[in-house]
């Protein structure tokens, strides 16, 4: 199970550490525990008890548990955010590591979230364990506030949607769509009377960055677009000196889409 969900996320954006044992497990996550954005756990045969013993120590963290068996897991065992997904579902555990975020996230601070018994002694511990619960959920909040710069872009981004995980036909449109978006920028980055370059800017980095184009892909893109523009005007007589100046608009989108790429790097594990 290791050795597969390794080479799932070799290429996600989730720095990751591994734990061989449920031991080794808790005590990582005990130290840890403010700089993880979700736990992926894949419990032993007996039981789920190292769920119980974070949940004990009030650390409490989106989490997503890989199993076989179609038990659910009860509130008491954790909180009612837990995600569950089977083995062979691991082709999409990015979407669910999202989905375990968000759920946690969502957790209603007003209602039984970590189920305590009604009485007067569990009321004060359920306070306090539904306290701490905000707390957790405003740090990890602010987390990827700061990593992304508004929270969850990163976590909104669908692998399926990346261009190495398009079909021939869906990556030679999406390409070809880069390509014309890049030149109607190009033609209009210098011209004063245009109010929505700006805009254009941006709306073409959110496109690549949602697809995780690389930043070389634009290079190239750009690269094409130059020379095409070269041989029409050597065909014309006119000189190519003027295309020097778009170097200015490589370098202004490659600034923005590298901004958004630093902001999806985790500053932790």
């Amino acid at each position: 199970m290791a050795e597969l969900l390794k080479k799932t996320l070799a290429h996600s954006p989730f720095a990751i550490s591994w734990s061989k044992t449920q031991t080794e497990f808790v005590q990582w996550t005990i130290s840890n525990r403010h700089r993880i954005d979700c736990l992926v756990v894949q419990p032993a045969p007996d039981g789920w008890g190292f769920l119980h013993e974070l949940w004990e120590r009030d650390i409490l963290l989106p989490i997503l548990v890989i199993t076989e068996q179609e038990a659910v897991v009860s509130q008491a065992d954790y909180h009612d955010a837990v995600i569950m997904a089977a083995p062979d579902q691991l082709d999409s555990i990015e979407s669910q590591v999202r989905e375990a975020i968000d759920r946690f996230l969502q957790l209603p601070a007003n209602q039984n979230a970590l189920n305590e018994n009604e009485n007067a002694a569990a009321e004060e511990t359920r306070d306090n364990r539904l306290f701490l619960l905000s707390l957790q959920q405003q740090r990890l909040t602010e987390k990827l506030q700061e990593r992304l710069g508004y929270l969850g872009v990163y976590y909104k981004r669908n692998s399926q949607n990346f261009v190495r995980n398009m079909t021939l036909e869906e990556r030679h449109e999406f390409l070809d769509q880069l390509r014309q978006d890049y030149r109607q920028i190009i033609l209009s980055y210098f011209s004063s009377d245009d109010k929505s370059l700006n805009q254009r800017i941006d709306d073409y980095v959110n496109l690549a960055f949602f697809a995780d184009v690389s930043i070389s892909k634009v290079v190239e893109i750009h690269m094409e677009l130059m020379d095409h523009f070269s041989k029409q005007l050597h065909m014309e007589g006119r000189s190519e000196e003027i295309l020097l100046d778009y170097r200015l608009t490589l370098i202004d989108v490659l600034a923005h889409l590298c901004e958004m790429y630093r902001r999806s790097i985790p500053r932790e594990i």
